[in-house]
């Protein structure tokens, strides 16, 4: 499928979605990263001629991160005009949970990093509620829904997925069709939760594109590497487990 025929459908998909709600929603609230997806994303939603927020949370975030998510933002307002950006700065009230999470031994590393994204959720659904909108998730099929690379009830939680059953790859043609800039064409993926700067590919071991590749085609050399993050995973693409009475 061509690039501008799937932005077409996605475009459809999200206006028929607003449309048809028995609820109205006149605002759609994306949180921009900097990065190929969120980029793709926000631009698609404005193309809806729905309100648009592009909105930047950076928490103690590097400043080349942060600077990309800027350009996007002032790139998307500057193309549409239901397009409009937000920078909310989460830093001081994440840095006063996490002394408070730290007073009491509550130390984990790899749990702060999740919670900067759980910050960033709560924000976007105060903003979706403020304005009646709907936060747009910005997760593909390869990260969210082949290894699972999300924060559960992060950027995992949001009310719509667009780009769920795009693969990378796709997504960076859509980039591409689009305009995005290059500076985030070309920019490393990274989730942007970590002070040290470190990629998506430092904390999953593969590229986008190995991964894509393992998850078509199973003879591939990286498919049980593929696997073996995938189930680490699991749980977090499953239903919640329930406790189940029926028949007793």
């Amino acid at each position: 499928m061509s690039p501008d025929k799937r932005i077409e459908i996605i475009r459809s998909w999200i206006f028929n979605y607003l449309s048809e709600m028995d609820k109205p929603a006149n605002c759609l609230v994306v949180g921009v990263s900097g990065g190929i997806d969120s980029s793709v994303v926000s631009t698609i939603c404005a193309m809806t001629g729905f309100k648009t927020l592009a909105v930047s949370m950076p928490i103690m975030q590097r400043p080349e991160l942060h600077d990309l998510s800027i350009k996007h933002a002032n790139w998307l307002i500057n193309k549409f005009k239901n397009a409009y950006k937000i920078e909310l700065d989460l830093t001081r009230g994440y840095i006063s949970w996490e002394d408070t999470m730290r007073e009491f031994k509550f130390r984990d590393e790899h749990g702060f990093a999740n919670s900067k994204s759980r910050f960033r959720m709560l924000s976007l659904y105060q903003i979706a509620a403020s304005t009646s909108g709907l936060v747009v998730g910005t997760g593909n099929k390869v990260e969210d829904f082949g290894v699972g690379f999300y924060t559960k009830y992060g950027d995992g939680g949001v009310d719509i997925s667009p780009i769920a059953d795009c693969m990378k790859s796709e997504v960076y043609a859509m980039g591409k069709e689009l305009k995005i800039l290059d500076e985030i064409l070309e920019a490393e993926p990274t989730d942007g939760l970590w002070s040290d700067g470190r990629t998506d590919f430092d904390q999953l071991g593969m590229s986008y594109y190995e991964l894509e590749d393992a998850m078509n085609d199973p003879s591939s050399e990286k498919y049980q590497d593929y696997v073996n993050i995938r189930k680490k995973n699991l749980h977090k693409m499953k239903p919640i487990p329930i406790c189940k009475f029926d028949g007793l």
